[in-house]
């Protein structure tokens, strides 16, 4: 699309009331709902009332007077921004009298301002200068001799946007855009009168105060006042092409703004509906690794892991590829290699990849990072709902009355739903966390919740149990709904089991560590405070008891009767970009697209007739099986797409024995990841920017990525597997996305009305978009479960075998940061580092006084596993016995401690029980620096010779 501002209306649409007011504006008889602003009502009919302290993405203001409108019978000049249309009102809004105020206001601005259009990097981009033009200023009266607000120092200091205090006029909208979009409330207006200018925290520069660098400031500015970088650098975006952020499962929407070929900014775009127009720091500006000068673009081979890489050409690499993968299935049998599909891949991308273990080499052997991270959300909602995914859209959230949060951190690993959430937790919903840590929700500027339940890492079960002991023997179920929707024998049997005396808060509080008291009380306004929803994340499913601890927290919602309408539900926080959509392209050893099993007779002989080949029944390998199976000698090589299991999976040791003794490694990715250090092939990939497809986010949201620049590698990753395929002999011919997307729709019940040309017009849909859901589904289980009644399943509290005792007497969990993405491959090659450079053990003070440790300390964190060593940060966000660490920088190598132990249901690993012991060091382990060195040389290249 060629460049365009987004319309802004001014103020944002009005609370919905289903009434509506007919008034004349200009001459014009209009009709507009009630409540609704006459600056929005005007520009919804064309007609556009000069402004600079409004815009639609905050409430109105009305400080800079520019809005006048005259209203027949009224006196005086009211703004428009701030007065709502009424039955019958005249309205004008262009006069003589108006234009003179209008320009006299506009006189005072400029009369403060720099007057450096011509060299100012906003100019054509700045709607201060718009509006000059617009009230028909040509001449300003006032001197500069007098004092002015010009000539102050910029604040450079954020590594994405400039600061400049003498272009500001004061109009409030960042100040307003941190409190109402962001929720951060890091900027205010300090002083008054003439001395009034923009602050961020108490007089700190923008790097050190407590702005996020979410954008919202910036995207709001009318000025250059607040100012990307990349602007001043490379000048005003050209036009502009709207895809979806490739960071976390939230999803957004962005028009990506482009000068040619270079990437000016990422703006959020408002239609979005998963973000509505908000961003965060990852997604507004940490996109800079796709030109990083780290990223490879040239294939390479090596036939040993201790040469160096050497560049060869796309079709040596493909043809090699093939004919390893042929050679070791004809040595070793068709089930000895598989694949690994890529959960920040598309959709298409990733259905390619199982599709080419699959048809390709004959066998199941195809996994997942979202087995590594929600595979219990997969089982635990599928035996209690019918479906594998969560329950509500975003927007949901606003109609919640209570929240509570569970193993999750949304303002760290989800922030754009986060704010939202605060959002509503500011308009008067309550809060409820379940966490060992004290997360930013239990207590940040205008939220706090109202029970923190500081609950021993991997008691989830046991303190649910306490939950629903409460809810069913103080009888706050819902009775109705339950013999309505769910098996009433079942639930009779649940409540027996959870009525029991040994699951009152009051037993379990000495293994959970939570006061009973508080217990109750979370449950008291869980079942009684209204609409109730439920958000988790990876700190449920990451346990030997994820899955249970999903089917708990369905138990819960049913019981009270919160599932099935707006407001309410259960929602897992997805990790990555695509992690939803990996799972429902059947990314599964034991599942087809749609979570239909291969050893269903009827899927498979579908799949059967659209691929013409004969499909196995049994489930292949998971991860941890073709890495057991490697280290057997029966597994020897592998496809990787996208994933960086060395870093990212547990017992790092472990994994790299795997890998290690296979004969080959192909890994498809942008860097030569810590992976790649055992690879013998490399593919470089493409990022979202240089492809087209789909994500699907936490919602089910399916949404468009769209190309806005041409693959700096030659081709999208989507085209690589097709190479890969076709020289295995399997004749693929796509020549779009499209054309993959209609093969899913094709394959996938739930995706049966998904195209990319809805997609175009709709700008997402949510499946199941099918005949039955023809509009696709924002809400699930209205009316009823997928499954029928919904299944009450018995949970009980099973100990994780990790046990802590006098060698490991603490608990380690660990997590995400804001600033960083799953194993900072990405972000790591951007600015981001600016905020989190390295790995931080967070520990609380009495655990690190008794070790004779203080902050900043270099500290070795030992488990059964392994050991590393990295910096203390001593802080009370976590609780003693427990101390927590981020996994994002590879030197830390953090997954060398963490064990096997896994889920029951899904083999999913327990990151988040890790028993440990802490000590002071003096730096890297040898370990640690042996394993660098050895990285080191695992990416040396070999020089191209000259050709002759």
């Amino acid at each position: 699309m060629t460049f365009t501002r987004e319309t802004d209306h001014g103020t944002p649409p009005a609370v919905a009331t289903g009434k509506s007011v007919t008034l004349t504006i200009d001459g014009q008889s209009v009709s507009m709902p009630e409540g609704t602003s006459i600056m929005r009502a005007a520009s919804l009919t064309g007609c556009s009332i000069p402004k600079l302290c409004a815009t639609d993405s905050v409430e109105s203001f009305g400080s800079c007077r520019l809005c006048l409108v005259e209203i027949e019978g009224r006196a005086g000049y009211p703004a428009s921004c701030t007065t709502p249309v009424a039955e019958g009102m005249v309205v004008r809004t262009q006069t003589d009298r108006l234009k003179q105020l209008r320009r006299g206001v506009m006189e005072l601005y400029i009369s403060d301002h720099p007057l450096d259009c011509l060299t100012c990097a906003a100019n054509g981009d700045c709607e201060l200068q718009d509006q000059a033009g617009a009230v028909g200023l040509r001449d300003v009266r006032y001197g500069y001799d007098g004092a002015t607000n010009m000539g102050q120092p910029k604040d450079q200091s954020n590594p994405y946007f400039d600061f400049d205090p003498s272009k500001c006029i004061v109009c409030s909208r960042c100040v307003r855009a941190c409190e109402e979009v962001q929720g951060t409330f890091a900027l205010t207006i300090e002083d008054k009168g003439f001395g009034s200018k923009v602050s961020a925290s108490q007089g700190e520069d923008f790097l050190g105060s407590e702005c996020v660098s979410c954008g919202a400031c910036v995207q709001a500015c009318p000025t250059a006042s607040l100012i990307e970088k990349k602007v001043v650098e490379t000048g005003t975006p050209d036009r502009a092409v709207v895809t979806t952020c490739a960071y976390c499962g939230v999803g957004c929407t962005f028009r990506a703004e482009m000068r040619g070929e270079e990437l000016v900014r990422m703006v959020p775009w408002k239609d979005g509906k998963a973000n509505r127009g908000h961003s965060c720091v990852k997604g507004r500006f940490a996109w800079g690794y796709a030109q990083h000068q780290d990223r490879i673009l040239s294939p390479m081979i090596r036939v040993s892991v201790n040469e160096p890489w050497r560049e060869v050409s796309w079709e040596e690499a493909i043809t090699h590829t093939a004919s390893e993968f042929r050679r070791i299935q004809e040595k070793f049998g068709k089930l000895s290699i598989g694949g690994i599909t890529s959960s920040r891949c598309t959709n298409e991308e990733t259905f390619l990849v199982q599709k080419l273990i699959r048809q390709g080499f004959g066998n199941n052997n195809v996994d997942t990072c979202a087995r590594v991270c929600h595979s219990p959300t997969g089982y635990g909602l599928s035996k209690t709902f019918g479906t594998s995914a969560g329950t509500q859209d975003f927007d949901s959230v606003m109609k919640a009355d209570v929240i509570l949060v569970i193993g999750a951190n949304p303002t760290d690993g989800h922030p754009v739903f986060a704010s939202r959430m605060k959002k509503r937790l500011r308009q008067g919903a309550k809060l409820i966390v379940i966490d060992p840590r004290r997360t930013d929700l239990v207590k940040s500027p205008h939220v706090e919740a109202e029970h923190h339940l500081p609950l021993r890492p991997g008691t989830n079960v046991a303190i649910l149990t306490a939950l629903a002991h409460v809810v069913v023997t103080e009888k706050l179920y819902d009775e109705a709904f339950i013999r309505e929707r769910c098996d009433w024998d079942e639930f009779q049997d649940w409540a027996d089991f959870v009525s029991e005396p040994s699951r009152s808060p009051e037993a379990i509080e000495p293994l959970t560590g939570v006061v009973a008291q508080e217990v109750r009380a979370a449950a008291r306004l869980y079942a009684t405070g209204g609409n109730a929803a439920i958000y988790y994340g990876l700190g449920v499913t990451e346990h030997s008891q994820g899955s249970s601890t999903v089917m708990a927290i369905a138990n819960l919602a049913m019981a009270t009767g919160n599932v099935g309408r707006e407001g309410v539900g259960v929602n897992p926080l997805r990790g990555q970009n695509n992690v939803q959509g990996a799972c429902d392209m059947g990314s599964f050893p034991h599942e087809f697209s749609g979570y239909r099993h291969v050893s269903d007779d009827a899927t498979r002989k579908q799949f059967e007739q659209a691929w013409g080949v004969k499909l196995d029944k049994e489930p292949g390998l998971r991860i941890p099986n073709m890495l057991d199976a490697a280290t057997d000698g029966r597994f020897k090589g592998i496809f990787i797409q996208g994933e960086d299991i060395l870093q990212s999976d547990p017992n790092t040791h472990h994994v790299a024995a795997g890998l290690a003794a296979m004969e080959c490694v192909v890994v498809q990715d942008l860097f030569l990841n810590e992976t790649a250090n055992y690879a013998h092939v490399f593919l470089p990939g493409s990022t979202f920017l240089e492809k087209d497809g789909t994500f699907t986010n936490a919602e089910r949201r399916i949404q468009m990525v769209r190309k806005v620049m041409t693959p700096l590698n030659g081709y999208a990753d989507w085209e690589i597997v097709q190479l890969v395929a076709n020289a295995m002999g399997l004749n693929w011919s796509y020549e779009h996305p499209s054309q993959i997307m209609e093969e899913i729709a094709a394959l996938t019940p739930t995706f049966a009305g998904v195209n990319y040309d809805r997609l175009d017009e709709e700008g997402s849909l949510q499946w199941p978009a099918n005949d039955v859901a023809p509009d696709g589904t924002p809400t699930m289980h209205i009316g009823g479960f997928v499954r029928g009644k919904g299944k009450f399943v018995v949970t009980d509290y099973v100990p994780t075998d990790e046990k802590t005792g006098p060698r490991f007497p603490l608990l380690l969990t660990t997590g995400r940061i804001l600033s960083h993405y799953n194993v900072g491959a990405q972000t790591r090659r951007t600015s981001n580092t600016a905020w989190h450079p390295e790995d931080r053990l967070e520990i609380h003070p009495s655990d690190g006084e008794n070790r004779g440790l203080k902050d900043g300390d270099w500290v070795a964190l030992r488990s059964r596993a392994g050991e590393t060593t990295l910096r203390a940060l001593v802080t009370e966000r976590v609780a003693p016995g427990v101390v927590y660490t981020t996994f994002h920088h590879p030197e830390t190598q953090a997954n060398v401690i963490t064990t096997d132990y896994s889920d029951w249901a899904t083999n999913c690993p327990e990151y988040k029980v890790t028993a440990v012991q802490v000590s002071l060091s003096n730096g890297p382990s040898d370990w640690q620096q042996e394993y660098a060195e050895q990285a080191k040389r695992s990416r040396r290249v070999a020089p191209v010779e000259p050709a002759e």
